[in-house]
């Protein structure tokens, strides 16, 4: 059972029957024998001890009642009690006289006229505060003609030195079990209030906000420790004392009486600038209090800045591993073997390559392979923003620092990539006098903001990228040779498309996978034809520029196989690079030739794969008949011996 109940009963046959029930029952409940003053000390005693509810029975229950602070549940007579009672009784008189507190006399009144024609008898009821009226209510009753009198223990004790008549009202077991049933149903709600309590305390105390609650008539009802520190007063100094007796300018009265909120006010408690919240607790439409709840601003902008910095960390992360990037040229895997080697260590690394070879790609895979995987990984565009703003990106600034500034400043890049990576791509692009200054990062790892004479530490790995002849730059004076030396350490060559031709089959079916799914546009395959058209043609913006012309090819197709004249008008307005003219080189057309034999071969296999040796199928998504493909497939066997 959660919580404890105890009886307190005053007489030896209602102890013995609570117990017997009790028993009965299963339930663990503690019973003690004492009449009036002796039943109040064992309640007394038994609230010391832990009880949370206590079950008693007329003047005693009373007195306990009025003397203890715990719910007190009265045994109420059973319908057999009474007219056990009055059964008794008849046979000493019709004229009974009832003698016994309010519960005892209600009971009976309630049933008086049907017991009196059921027993043909005449009932008075009459009802006593103390234990010192039952001789005076006994006389009186006698004095209207009562000869027989029904009471509790006391009123017998009395009786008994009158010489009169008298029947002992009896518990029963039903009256009892009801009582423990009520006690426990009480308990549970009793409980299920405490939690409640419990958890909205703990809320408020651990609240971040400082939280300040009145009742209707101004007093104090809640008063949390942030308010206390907020405000400077403690709690005992606070609670059920006036609002406007302990705290200045708090307008909770007003919100008190009008029952309109105040939201996001700005209120001053001594030296400390609060923003506050006032609403009013309204009841079916009565105002039965009011609550507060309030910050100190420095606090709030403090925080605000904090978030801020994590939502923004939170942006810079690399999306790409060494898996994402596709291929399996023997160009493309020894790139990325020499990059998981540079991954392994903290030097810098400066990628050159052309437009759209992936470069950015390598960088992220890189920063996602090394011990600093998890933490943040920021890009910057050095040709994208202009000498002035990039500087003020790159190492932030303090309040003041330019027209235009930012109020209370801003952090930059290289702090946001502490214990990270930075990625500054087209790094040939930066001018003279940032070059200076990120030499300085590189050489002494700290920055200082622009306007600021603090200097912060900074743990930070610099991957470099360009599509320039860097070297070329210095030799003419456009970049640093002291900065070049110190990007170089790690020097990583992304090879362009044409040189790594092996891997266009890859490469096109998985961006018309991609690029199927994000238009959902149902392509099936490319024929061999237009794999031969792509495969001829040089690709000078590289993977980006095939990327963009697969996806053009997707949103031209009018079936669900790509061919040559899908690939024709896709190729319409771009650059001609396509080798095998008059003017291209043998060896060229040669090594080309043979890239477009082994592509066909393996767009063949795999097609027949996919199809599960589906000819007739296989033959379809390639574009080409039947017969055309078992010629092509017994030259491959030819090819093969």
């Amino acid at each position: 059972m959660i919580g404890k109940i105890v009886f307190v009963v005053p007489d030896e046959k209602v102890a013995a029957t609570a117990e017997e029930v009790i028993h009965e029952l299963n339930e663990d409940i503690e019973v003690y024998r004492g009449s009036f003053s002796e039943g109040l000390k064992y309640a007394r005693l038994a609230v010391c001890n832990g009880a949370n509810l206590i079950i008693s029975r007329g003047g005693t229950g009373n007195l306990i009642k009025r003397n203890v602070e715990i719910p007190v549940i009265e045994i109420e007579f059973g319908s057999y009690d009474v007219i056990n009672s009055i059964h008794k009784a008849i046979q000493y008189s019709n004229m009974i006289g009832i003698v016994g507190f309010s519960g005892l006399s209600l009971t009976y009144k309630k049933v008086s006229s049907i017991l009196e024609k059921t027993f043909s008898a005449k009932i008075i009821t009459t009802t006593i505060k103390s234990e010192r009226e039952i001789e005076h209510h006994i006389t009186n009753l006698y004095l209207l003609g009562c000869r027989v009198f029904i009471g509790g223990q006391a009123v017998m004790d009395v009786l008994d030195r009158l010489g009169y008549a008298g029947v002992l009202i009896e518990t029963g077991k039903e009256a009892i079990a009801e009582a423990i049933s009520y006690a426990k149903g009480i308990m549970e709600v009793q409980m299920i209030e405490k939690e409640k309590a419990a958890i909205l305390k703990s809320i408020i105390d651990f609240a971040y906000d400082g939280i300040l609650g009145i009742d209707k008539n101004g007093l104090i009802t809640v008063f949390n420790p942030v308010a206390e520190k907020i405000t400077g007063v403690v709690y005992n100094h606070a609670i059920e004392k006036s609002v406007d007796d302990v705290i200045e300018n708090t307008r909770m009265i007003q919100v008190l009486k009008t029952g309109i909120p105040e939201l996001g006010e700005i209120q001053q408690i001594g030296n400390t600038s609060i923003v506050t919240n006032r609403v009013p607790i309204v009841v079916e439409g009565e105002i039965l209090g009011a609550v507060a709840t309030f910050q100190e601003i420095e606090k709030i902008q403090k925080m605000e800045t904090q978030i801020r910095k994590k939502l923004l960390a939170k942006g810079h992360i690399a999306k790409t591993t060494f898996d994402d990037i596709k291929g399996k040229s023997k160009e493309i895997l020894k790139t990325k073997e020499k990059a998981r080697l540079y991954a392994g260590v903290d030097s810098t690394v400066l990628i050159l390559g052309e437009t759209g070879t992936g470069k950015e790609l390598f960088a992220q895979s890189i920063h996602n392979a090394s011990l600093r995987g998890d933490k943040p990984f920021v890009a910057v565009n050095c040709a994208a923003l202009p000498e002035n703003l990039l500087e003020s990106e790159l190492f932030g600034y303090v309040e003041g620092a330019f027209t235009g500034a930012r109020k209370g400043g801003k952090i930059g890049l290289f702090e946001l990539a502490h214990r990270g990576t930075i990625f500054l791509d087209e790094i040939s692009e930066m001018s003279p006098n940032l070059q200076a200054r990120f030499l300085r990062v590189l050489q002494e790892k700290e920055v200082v903001r622009l306007g600021d004479d603090k200097i912060i530490p900074v743990d930070v790995r610099v991957i470099a990228a360009t599509n320039r002849d860097l070297y070329k730059f210095v030799e003419e004076g456009e970049f640093r040779e002291d900065l070049f030396y110190r990007l170089c350490v790690l020097r990583l060559d992304i090879p362009p498309l044409r040189q790594r031709k092996d891997d266009l089959y890859e490469l096109v079916s998985y961006f018309l996978y991609e690029k199927s799914k994000l238009l959902n546009i149902r392509i099936k395959g490319i024929s061999s034809e237009s794999i031969a058209k792509i495969v001829l043609y040089d690709w000078p913006g590289n993977v980006r520029q095939l990327e963009n012309f697969l996806e053009r090819c997707v949103v031209l197709c009018a079936g669900d196989v790509i061919n040559v004249d899908v690939i024709d008008e896709a190729i319409i307005g771009i650059p001609t690079h396509i080798n095998g003219t008059e003017d291209t080189d043998k060896e060229v057309q040669n090594s080309n030739r043979g890239v477009l034999k082994h592509i066909e071969n393996e767009t063949i296999k795999n097609i027949l794969e996919e199809t599960n040796g589906n000819k007739s199928l296989a033959a379809e998504r390639l574009g080409i008949s039947v017969t055309t493909l078992w010629r092509r497939l017994k030259n491959m066997e030819g090819s093969e011996e």
